[in-house]
Order: structure tokens, then C-alpha cells, then sequence
């Protein structure tokens, strides 16, 4: 008995074989099942995801911090996993060590997570509420303005200066915050003024 059998017919039975096999190996058999079962879930599945800026420098890179716990139900949130934002204009996913490392910084026990005060003479650090810090930052800026505000120099000329105080600008921030940061201290008359980014 003769069996003819063209290319083209043979392909046909190939590609059936193949199509066999790669069916049983999509979990149709009892081996694919228990490997299967074995496999470790994605980690970021129902995540809650939260876009921020990393706070180490001057480049403002973008990141996505991902949390477990919903807190609509009263659950606190943890940060398990942060990683760069591949939509951020500046980095593009990317990350430098200290970026990648953010983690640690979230989880450090040693990360001040509250304002604190050393009250004159003092070595013991008291920790306040944030209300009390604003209220009290703010009263101590204006009894030094107050008391060191130049509005004019010794010719009469209007200046408007107050040298005692100064800020430093956080840089991990957006171009408008900066340029609104510098208006409110240069409004005030500060002349002290520098932004972290060139420290």
C-alpha cells in the first residue's frame, strides 16, 4: 500500500500535532495542573496604586507607590512595593539607587514621621501636634520679622529687607510650587532664599 502524502498535507498534520501539544501544555493535563497550582500569584494584583515624587534630589523623578489595605474600611494602607513611573516625563521608569531603595526609607524605624520641638535649653525632643507646629513656625517668623525688618537703608531708600530669617525650598516639587514658594518669600522680604537642588 502506497501512501502519498504531499507537502502541503504533511504541514497540515504537523501544525495539527502541534496545536495538539501546545493545548495539553496550557493546563488541559494533570501535570500542567499541579505546576499550576504552584504558581505564585502577581503581587501587585488588587493593589492600590499612588503616584508621588521621590524626595531624594533635584531631579523629581516619578514613582508609583503600591499599597495593601483599604481604608474606605478602616484598614491602614502599607507601602510593599514602590517602583518608577514609566508615564513620568523626567525619568521614564527609571531609578537611581537611592530611588530604588525608597522602600527602606518608608519602612526605616529611625524616618521622622512627626514634628517635634527642643524647647531652649532642652535635650529632650517633644513631639506636637501639626497644627501646633504651623501655629508655632509661624508665630516665631513673625515676631523675628517684627523685630528685624529693614524698610528702608540708611540714604532712605525703600528696600524692604529681612536678613535674619531664610528658607531653603524643598526640590522635589513641581515648577509651579517652586516659583509660588519664591514669590510668598520674596513677598515677606527675605533675601535668603535657596533650593535644595543646588545643595
Amino acid at each position: 500500500m502506497n501512501i502519498e502524502v504531499s507537502r502541503r498535507h504533511f504541514m497540515k498534520l504537523a501544525g495539527a500535532g502541534a496545536a495538539g501539544s501546545a493545548i495539553g501544555a496550557l493546563g488541559f493535563g494533570d501535570a500542567e495542573a499541579m505546576v499550576a497550582a504552584h504558581v505564585r500569584p502577581f503581587k501587585l494584583a488588587r493593589a492600590t496604586e499612588t503616584r508621588n515624587t521621590c524626595t531624594y534630589c533635584s531631579v523629581a523623578c516619578g514613582i508609583i507607590m503600591y499599597s495593601r489595605g483599604d481604608l474606605k474600611k478602616g484598614e491602614k494602607a502599607e507601602v510593599y512595593h514602590i517602583e518608577g513611573d514609566a508615564d513620568h516625563p523626567t525619568n521614564r521608569g527609571t531609578l537611581c539607587p537611592k530611588g530604588a531603595a525608597l522602600l527602606d526609607f518608608v519602612k526605616s524605624e529611625t524616618r521622622t514621621k512627626y514634628p517635634q520641638v527642643r524647647e531652649p535649653g532642652s535635650r529632650e525632643w517633644k513631639r506636637i501636634s501639626w497644627d501646633e507646629a504651623l501655629d508655632r513656625i509661624a508665630r516665631l517668623m513673625k515676631d523675628d520679622r517684627d523685630a528685624n525688618f529693614i524698610a528702608t537703608n540708611n540714604d532712605g531708600v525703600t528696600v524692604n529687607r529681612w536678613t535674619s530669617t531664610g528658607v531653603l525650598a524643598a526640590s522635589a516639587t513641581t515648577n509651579e510650587t517652586a516659583f509660588l514658594t519664591y514669590k510668598v518669600v520674596r513677598s515677606a522680604g527675605m533675601l535668603v532664599f535657596d533650593n535644595q537642588a543646588r545643595v
